[in-house]
């Protein structure tokens, strides 16, 4: 269904008390009974998946597969795959600027990326009570992954021009990427620029941001909203160049300090996060998961454009148990705050 995603946005911006909005999907195999394997092969499994987890939790949104492999593997990067594990990449597919000029821009459709965008096709028409978000990696992260992710930091200074003519490229394909999800009816997407986080604030505003920022204004409408997340640990020190890309949104990994990050950030502008999603989603306890996200909301609901989310993608065996009991703790805690 079409709904204007700016006032939806304003709208949860002015909520007293704000529905989380954690990056939730791959343990939706665990209510399936199914696979990781199965789940990324299968755009029926992935829409159902979706409607699993929207049924059970009170999130403000869905959100598709958070699969940052899926488009390195168009590119041609090959992948890993595994039962219990979400898809990583194996190697690199360019090296040189040679490689890197011959590199074609692979048509929308290759690889998995059809499976995926039917799969929000599917979910949008069976989820009509809260926006659909689609995933997707972010330009420099794509990059990386293409070129190798330690090995790309070196080349910002020694082949500088390489790496901004791979970014043109990806940026290109992202742009296309994310139109045929607006066109299957996702409600905007949530663009993981996680190796962004690791470079300087300088090469950040040289190598990701311009990219982001185009990819923002190529696809960012009134019905179509982008959610930039970055997970790395100096995303306060970037935070000029993160905000200058226009998304519509941020949502912060837990390698910060979500209050000091919500200093930086315009009072009309939501920030999310930052709940550990591997130390606690996945290997903590409902009691510690609890006492977490209470902590954050005690450090941050002050702040009227704060919502509650996970770190980053919550990993695909993280227990039911503490999934549940994060969205407890976000209802008790505004319980508590409505008595006070």
């Amino acid at each position: 269904m079409s709904r204007n995603m700016k006032q939806w946005l304003a709208q949860l911006r002015e909520m007293p008390e704000k529905k989380a909005l954690p990056v939730l999907s791959f343990p939706a195999v665990q209510l399936m009974g199914i696979s990781v394997r199965e789940l990324i092969s299968d755009s029926d499994r992935q829409a159902q998946g979706m409607k699993l987890v929207a049924d059970r939790t009170d999130a403000a949104a869905a959100v598709s597969l958070m699969d940052l492999s899926v488009e390195a593997e168009c590119f041609g990067a090959p992948i890993s795959v595994s039962d219990d594990e979400v898809p990583t990449v194996k190697s690199s597919v360019v090296s040189t600027p040679e490689e890197v000029e011959a590199l074609a821009v692979p048509e929308i459709g290759a690889g998995r990326t059809q499976i995926y965008i039917d799969a929000i096709k599917k979910a949008a028409k069976m989820i009509e009570d809260r926006p659909v978000f689609a995933g997707i990696i972010g330009p420099y992260s794509l990059a990386g992954r293409l070129l190798d992710v330690t090995e790309i930091m070196f080349y910002c200074y020694d082949e500088p021009e390489m790496v901004q003519q791979l970014l043109d490229k990806v940026t290109e394909f992202l742009i296309a990427y994310g139109q045929a999800y607006k066109e299957a009816g996702a409600d905007g997407i949530v663009m993981a620029e996680p190796l962004a986080g690791l470079l300087s604030p300088a090469l950040a505003e040289e190598f990701s941001a311009p990219y982001v920022k185009r990819i923002v204004e190529a696809l960012q409408t009134e019905d179509f909203l982008v959610i930039y997340h970055n997970c790395g640990n100096s995303t306060i020190q970037m935070i000029d160049s993160i905000l200058d890309t226009g998304a519509a949104a941020y949502h912060f990994g837990n390698a910060i300090n979500m209050a000091e990050m919500m200093t930086h950030i315009p009072p009309d502008t939501i920030a999310m996060g930052n709940v550990d999603p591997a130390g606690q989603f996945r290997n903590g306890t409902p009691e510690s998961i609890r006492e977490e996200t209470w902590a954050i909301m005690e450090a941050c609901c002050k702040y009227p454009n704060f919502v509650i989310s996970s770190g980053c993608d919550i990993p695909p065996l993280s227990k039911w148990e503490n999934i549940d009991a994060f969205f407890e703790a976000v209802q008790e805690f505004y319980e508590k705050k409505r008595m006070a």
